[in-house]
Order: C-alpha cells, then structure tokens, then sequence
C-alpha cells in the first residue's frame, strides 16, 4: 500500500466549523465558483460523493465514514485507480485548526513510478483549495 500526505495546512477556522462545511459536499456550491472554470465543468456531487472527470478519466469517491469532528474517509467507487482518500482535522486554539489530507493506493512499482508524482501534486492543490475556503459560513 502506497500512502501520499499533504502537508499539514493551518486553517484560520475552528474545527468544527471546518468539519461540518467539509462533511457534507452538498457545501461545495458555496465555493465552485472560485474553481478554474475548466475543472468544475464536470464536477457533481451530491451529500456523500463526488464526481470529476480527470485527464486519466472518471473520478467518483463517496464518504465511507465520518469521525465528527476530525476526520472525514472516501472511498473510490469509480477511478482508473482505486485508492482511499481522508481529510484530518486537528484544533490548534479555540479559533484555528490543521488540516492533513492522505491518500492510500494499491500501486504495483510500474505504475507507483508514473502517478506519485502526479498524485503529491494533485492533494497539495486539493490542500491548497481547501486551506482557502471561508469555513464561517
């Protein structure tokens, strides 16, 4: 098993306010708009799956399991590559917390060698995303 990190990302939010927005992706509507246009075309989701067409093909994962309030689990349903994939939510004060996405993959080497990169750099922009959200609404 295979298991890419992101960097541990400060959220100026509370925890639980920043596990409920991402618990229900129902919440999505409320930042698709500050998605490169391109990217959000073919995003659908619904309270506990997503969908997005990536250049290796349909992505859906669906929420598998929520820890309120510090962790929230996917799980492929549809992928070219099935992997998990959970956000963890951490308090650091009252008012802020961290956050850490994960993702785990069964990769055989060949292929190992061809997505790591590709798929580090693609959970730092999901982090990235996430880290900008405004979590007070």
């Amino acid at each position: 098993m295979s298991t890419f990190e992101s960097t541990i990302r400060p959220i100026n939010y509370p925890q639980q306010s920043v596990y409920n927005l991402l618990s229900d992706l129902t919440n999505i509507e409320r930042v698709k708009s500050r998605l490169p246009e391109d990217k959000a075309r073919d995003l659908v989701f619904d309270q506990n799956s997503i969908s997005i067409s990536t250049p290796m093909g349909s992505v859906k994962l669906r929420i598998v399991d929520r820890e309120e309030p510090k962790c929230i689990k996917f799980e492929t349903e549809q992928s070219p590559l099935p992997f998990n994939f959970w956000i963890q939510i951490l308090p650091v004060t009252e008012a802020s917390s961290k956050m850490k996405l994960t993702i785990k993959a069964d990769l055989n080497p060949f292929i190992k060698g061809m997505v790591s990169k590709p798929l580090q750099e693609g959970l730092e922009k999901i982090a990235d995303a996430l880290q900008l959200i405004d979590y007070s609404a």
